[in-house]
């Protein structure tokens, strides 16, 4: 018998050849049941081992790439989508989340290519992905512009390589935040959230001393603070009563949140029986210790979450965030009012002006009622943005966003003002590599106002009084002073358009529409401006041979001389010969009844021609101007000799007008 014989080298070689495969097979193994588990960060480990002795395939590179997402560790998920981006067979899916995440690095260019990209292999896409595209292009021009705030992170209440965030006022020197320093996984090894690496989040407050300096965080007792996750809160005034959000695992087979903080959908969510769902619970001060908690009346985890918790300062309204059915997005912001009996009412969603069809979440109101929240559906500077809005309840307006470096990149969300309007705390994760997210104090440099445009028609109604009607779709060119760039805007049917201005700024608009005359207008916004600050654009048609009443011109007895108020009148008469320098116009003085007709004339006709002289000392050429007096032959009422009228009846002969005598 003959015995073949393999010589012991050879297989040892062989076992040491195939040992970093095996190896890499193992950690690829693990990297897949924690993905499929939904704990990424542990996934993350063996999958970095995995890649090291052996090249992924399309579906590890997409798995290591999501999980640097779900776990916002941005330059890394770029890096891994623009390898998964070059791997034939991918997803277009994949485009997205590359330029998703470029955008979130600040790199606004490359990410308008890859929306691009995106748009053009999912044409059902496509009008979202110009919608992205032009938000990243309002980022770059924000980034360009000088800062409105001062914004630095907060780093006695930031604890390193954690998440803090949320914070809201507790009380009269305090704030109440979220915190996943891990206070109970010191105690407990199992308090690991795996989707992170990190402990579960708890609840945490702070105090300012009398200099205004915070106090080292303290957690909130184990009655509020249970095993999983507890996280955002508010307070009453008094802090007697809090509201806030704990997760809950349920079982059911539907693609729901199961992120804690931000209701972000994991990959093959609709396959998996354990998630998360967050419920609001509510709890009473007895004595120095919170007690009898109670679930908010709306709680269903069975079928949707409700979390973040907001109150108005009365404590009369509450805002939260959720995802129930009806809604207009992902998530949706709600409130609900405090009965007599100390219930609250039925849920109402805060409409569309304020939800759209992203996620909107982490709402706060200030002490005037401003609506503050954070959303990825607006346009925003990359990942959630901090917008403010006008109004109550379901009725709001005017929603902005609150500009560069309140917003940045990455996440911003859970703002609060210390000092209403000028100084706050807000949540970033904007300087972190891995993911967390820190405080940071803000302070406004200038202070944002919403600029409120109007565009009207100016026209006689049928007892010859000029009235003021909405003049709906007309083009409006806004410029700033001393910047380089405009913005064009359309009213809407109310002749509306609401936008973003800071105090200090001078701004010139510029309204065109078919049919009408070009109007200007130049608004000063002083630093002590309101929120909101109205611009009205007065628009005549453009017909030649129809006379056009000039508002508030008046004299003095007896006199032609221009007065400081009918100069203010006249300066937008220059403003609109110079927005439409092809027009010759004729400008005519009228006078009421009362006196001789010579006087009358005469009067009219130095009137109108000081009028025009004083139009032609602001730049206008004498040569487009018609001056003409026509005394008391044009009364525009019954009011002539011997009638007895009021004095108001009166005014309305005595008047100044134009009219366009040729338009070429």
């Amino acid at each position: 018998m003959n015995y073949k014989y393999t010589p012991l080298c050879l297989v040892v070689a062989a076992m040491l050849g195939l040992a970093p495969l095996a190896n890499g097979q193992s950690s690829l193994r693990k990297a897949n049941k924690y993905y499929e588990n939904y704990e990424f960060a542990l996934a993350l480990n063996e999958y970095e081992e995995a890649v090291q002795k052996r090249t992924p395939d399309l579906e590890t590179a997409v798995r290591i790439a999501d999980a640097y997402r779900l776990t916002r560790q941005t330059q890394l998920a770029e890096t891994w989508y623009a390898k998964v981006v070059a791997i034939p067979g991918r997803e277009p899916m994949n485009l997205y989340h590359y330029a998703e995440a470029l955008r979130s690095n600040g790199k606004y260019a490359e990410a308008r290519e890859q929306y691009m990209r995106w748009g053009e292999e999912m044409p059902d896409k496509a009008e979202q992905a110009q919608e992205l595209m032009q938000a990243s292009a309002y980022a770059t021009k924000w980034v360009s512009q000088l800062p409105v705030a001062k914004v630095e992170p907060l780093q006695v209440l930031n604890y390193a390589n954690f998440s803090d965030f949320s914070p809201m006022p507790y009380g009269n020197k305090g704030i109440i935040f979220t915190s996943d320093r891990g206070l109970k996984a010191e105690k407990d090894e199992t308090a690991i959230y795996g989707w992170t690496g990190r402990p579960y989040l708890q609840l945490f407050t702070a105090e300012r001393d009398v200099q205004g300096n915070w106090g080292n965080p303290t957690a909130l007792e184990d009655v509020i603070n249970a095993d999983y996750h507890n996280g955002t809160a508010a307070a009453a005034e008094d802090a007697k009563m809090l509201y806030f959000t704990r997760t809950h695992v349920v079982s059911r087979k539907l693609p729901v949140n199961t992120d804690p903080t931000s209701w972000v959908k994991a990959p093959g969510s609709e396959d998996r029986e354990h998630l998360n769902r967050l419920e609001i619970f509510m709890a009473e001060k007895q004595g120095d210790s919170w007690g009898n908690i109670k679930p908010f009346e709306y709680n269903k985890v069975e079928e949707y979450s409700v979390g973040h918790p907001a109150l108005t300062p009365d404590g009369k309204v509450m805002y939260f965030t959720s995802d129930m059915p009806g809604g207009m997005g992902e998530t949706d912001i709600y409130y609900t009012e405090l009965r007599a009996d100390g219930s609250w009412g039925e849920p109402v969603n805060a409409g569309t002006t304020v939800n759209t069809p992203g996620r909107e979440s982490f709402p706060y109101v200030d002490a005037n009622g401003k609506l503050f929240f954070a959303s990825d559906g607006h346009i925003g500077m990359g990942g959630l943005d901090i917008f403010s809005a006008e109004g109550a309840r379901g009725n709001w307006r005017a929603v902005r966003n609150l500009g560069y470096p309140v917003n940045s990149p990455k996440n911003d969300y859970g703002i609060m003002f210390t000092e209403p309007g000028e100084q706050g705390l807000l949540s970033s994760n904007r300087d972190a590599k891995n993911g967390t997210d820190d405080i940071y104090t803000f302070t406004i440099l200038q202070k944002p106002v919403v600029l409120a445009i109007t565009t009207l028609e100016r026209k006689q109604n049928a007892q010859k009084r000029t009235v003021q009607e909405p003049l709906p779709g007309t083009k409006v060119v806004v410029a700033q002073q001393a910047a380089e760039d405009t913005t064009e805007v359309t009213t809407d049917k109310g002749g509306k358009y609401f936008m973003d201005g800071r105090a200090g700024n001078t701004y010139t608009f510029t309204g065109a529409k078919e049919g009408f005359l070009n109007t200007r207008a130049v608004a000063q916004i002083p630093a002590t401006a309101p929120d909101t600050v109205a611009v009205a654009l007065l628009f005549d048609r453009n017909e030649v041979e129809k006379a056009i009443v000039l508002e508030n011109i008046y004299y003095d007895l007896d006199l032609w001389d221009i007065r400081p108020d009918a100069a203010k009148e006249l300066d937008k008469l220059v403003m609109l010969l110079k927005s439409n320098p092809s027009i010759k116009i004729e400008l005519s003085s009228h006078t009421d009844s009362r006196e001789s007709e010579n006087y009358n004339q005469v009067l009219s006709e130095k009137r109108a021609q000081s009028a025009v002289d004083y139009l032609v000392s602001k730049g206008i050429d004498r040569a487009r101007l018609t001056a003409k007096g026509y005394g008391k032959t044009r009364l525009v009422n019954g009011c002539g000799d011997g009638v007895q009228c009021s004095e108001e009846e009166h005014q309305l002969n005595r008047r100044t007008e134009f009219k366009i005598l040729s338009n070429n």
